[in-house]
Formats: C-alpha cells, structure tokens, sequence
C-alpha cells in the first residue's frame, strides 16, 4: 500500500520527535516541513494535529507548532505504570518462570555490549519479554502502548557512558531472583532498577 503525504509528513517529523532530532520547546511551521519532504502544506497539517492529539505537539494558529516537552509527571507517571504492570508480571510467573530466567540472563548479557538505538532496543526487549510471560494480551498491549514515551525518554540513558553495564548488572539481578524463584528480591531488584532510569531522565529531561 502507497503511503500518502499525510502519513509520510506524520512519521517524519514524530520519528525525529522520539530521538530529539527535534528537541523539546523547538518551534515547527508547516511551512518547513512542507518543503523538507517537497509536499504543500496540507498534508503536514493533517499530520501536526494528529500528533497533538498524542501529546507530542502544541499547535499554535499562524505561528506553528511547539514540541513538547518531557513533563516531570510524565516521567514520573510512565516508571509508576511500568511499576504496576512489570511488579505484577514478576508476582504472576514467580512460582512457575519457566525458561524465562535463561532467557532473561542471555539478554542481560548482550546488553552490556550494545550502543545507542540498540542498547535501548533491548533494553525495553527485556522488560517487555518479562511482561509478555504472563500470557496476557491484554497487559502487554498497555505496555506496548507505553513505546513512544519510552522511546523518547530513553535518550537520557544514551549521555550516561555507564548506563549500559549498569542496567546489564540490574538486569540481571532480576533474571538471577527470579530464577530463584524470590519475589521479594526480584522485587526489590526492579523497584531499584526503575528508580535509577527514572534518575537518570529527570537529569536530563527536567
């Protein structure tokens, strides 16, 4: 299926929105982004205001539009979620985990030798393997729905030369308490493990 100009103008200017190619507060006009991807102007209308719709722009009539920043509470309110649904995962499997520890490890292993893009890649690979365990669709969909925002909060741990072995040792941490079969540890492991992404983003982002 062809993309139209519309969907091309939306994904173009979101993808450079969720890697800071266009950081917070910059101002955008139509017109600009109109003549980068050589259409006119209605198309990108279409496409500014659906991102306003998902949070990600404030259009401002005859000015353009503003990105928006990373809030704060967003921050705060996306750890608290991946809070709930990744400690009911962990609570859901403890007794029963399968090969998931095995697996957990592996991953954990291969992170602290990735870089940029891929180590954030795997970074939400591992946690969203933890919450696909569960079987249930339903959850792991709300967790998906959560990619954008942490794919764009996630460029803080890109300026954090240590962040990747750090979050290797934390993840495996988890992996090695749930293999014991350990949900307090495992717990606790995790609370510690998002505490300190969450650290890590407010430097950058607030």
């Amino acid at each position: 299926m062809t993309e139209s100009a519309s969907e091309r103008a939306y994904r173009h200017v979101k993808d450079r929105v969720l890697t800071g190619k266009l950081p917070g507060g910059e101002l955008i006009s139509e017109g600009e982004i109109a003549e980068a991807l050589g259409m006119s102007r209605t198309p990108v209308r279409g496409a500014f205001q659906q991102l306003e719709s998902e949070g990600l722009l404030k259009l401002y009539p005859k000015k353009g539009a503003l990105v928006v920043p990373v809030s704060a509470q967003e921050l705060e309110d996306v750890i608290e979620t991946r809070w709930v649904i990744e400690r009911y995962a962990i609570e859901r499997i403890i007794n029963d985990p399968g090969d998931l520890p095995a697996r957990l490890l592996k991953s954990a292993e291969r992170q602290a030798r990735l870089k940029g893009s891929e180590f954030v890649e795997a970074d939400r690979a591992f946690h969203r393997s933890l919450v696909e365990s569960t079987g249930n669709a339903i959850l792991l969909g709300l967790y998906d729905s959560l990619r954008d925002r942490q794919r764009r909060m996630a460029r803080a741990t890109l300026r954090d030369s240590d962040r990747a072995v750090r979050t290797s040792a934390e993840h495996r941490a988890i992996a090695e308490a749930i293999g014991a079969q350990n949900s307090a540890r495992a717990l606790q492991a995790l609370r510690s493990h998002l505490d300190g992404a969450l650290a890590v983003m407010r430097r950058t982002h607030v």
